[in-house]
C-alpha cells in the first residue's frame, strides 16, 4: 500500500494538533458494553485522570481501585473525583504493584505496551474472580497489510472526529495522562499469539484509531 505523501501527513499533523481528542476515551463506552450492568469490585490499570474509573464506579457495588505510575496524573484524578465516589486512586506500578484481588472487572487502556506482556496478562488473570472480565484496549505496531489499511482509514476519520469534538471550543481539553509514552514494539499478530497462550479463549480484534482490544472471561 502506498504511504501518504509527506506534505499530506504534515498537514494532517497540524490539523490534529489544533483539534486534539482522546483516542482512549473513545473506547470507554465500548468497554462498558462488554461488562455486566452491575458487578462487585473493579480495577483500572493505568487509570490516567480517572475518567474510566469514574464510569466503572457507577456500576461497581464494592468500589473501584485505580492505579497509575504517574504521580501528577494520580493527583489530578483525585482532585477530579467527588469525595463520595467509591474510587481509590493509588500510585503503583503494574504488574507487580497491583492491589490484592480478586476483582470482578479489570480494565487496562493504552498501558499494556509499556509492560511485559505475558507477565502482565498472567497477573491480571490471577487477580480476576471466577466469572470476572478482563478488557484491554491496547496499542500495537503496524506490521501487516491489514494494520496499514486500518491506519489509512483512520487518518481521515481521526481528522473528522477531531473537528466534530472540538467545534466551538476555544481551548483543548486537558490531557488524560502526563507521563512520557513510548511507541509499541509488538505487532498485533504477536500480541494475539501471546494473549491466547496466557488467556485461552481470549477475543482479540484490531480497531480503528491505532488500537486493538482483548476481552477475556475467567470462566474460559
Amino acid at each position: 500500500m502506498t504511504p501518504l505523501p509527506p506534505r499530506v501527513l504534515h498537514a494532517l499533523d497540524r490539523f490534529n494538533a489544533a483539534h486534539p481528542w482522546d483516542h482512549n476515551a473513545h473506547y470507554h463506552r465500548w468497554i462498558l458494553r462488554q461488562l455486566p450492568r452491575r458487578f462487585g469490585r473493579a480495577l483500572d490499570v493505568g487509570c490516567g485522570s480517572g475518567d474510566l474509573a469514574r464510569l466503572l464506579a457507577a456500576r461497581a457495588t464494592d468500589g473501584v481501585d485505580a492505579i497509575d505510575s504517574d504521580p501528577a496524573i494520580i493527583a489530578r484524578a483525585r482532585e477530579s473525583t467527588p469525595a463520595a465516589a467509591p474510587v481509590t486512586f493509588t500510585l503503583a506500578e503494574a504488574p507487580a504493584g497491583l492491589p490484592a484481588g480478586p476483582y470482578d472487572v479489570i480494565t487496562c487502556v493504552a498501558v499494556l505496551h509499556h509492560l511485559p506482556l505475558a507477565r502482565a496478562l498472567a497477573r491480571f488473570r490471577q487477580q480476576l474472580a471466577p466469572g470476572g472480565t478482563l478488557v484491554v484496549v491496547g496499542c500495537a505496531r503496524a506490521r501487516t497489510p491489514g494494520d496499514h489499511l486500518l491506519a489509512a482509514v483512520a487518518v481521515p476519520l481521526n481528522a473528522a472526529v477531531g473537528w466534530w469534538r472540538n467545534r466551538g471550543r476555544t481551548a483543548p481539553r486537558p490531557l488524560s495522562m502526563t507521563a512520557v509514552t513510548r511507541p509499541p514494539e509488538m505487532g498485533f499478530p504477536e500480541i494475539v499469539r501471546e494473549a491466547r497462550r496466557v488467556l485461552p479463549g481470549v477475543r482479540a480484534r484490531r480497531r480503528l484509531f491505532w488500537r486493538y482490544t482483548l476481552v477475556w472471561r475467567a470462566d474460559n
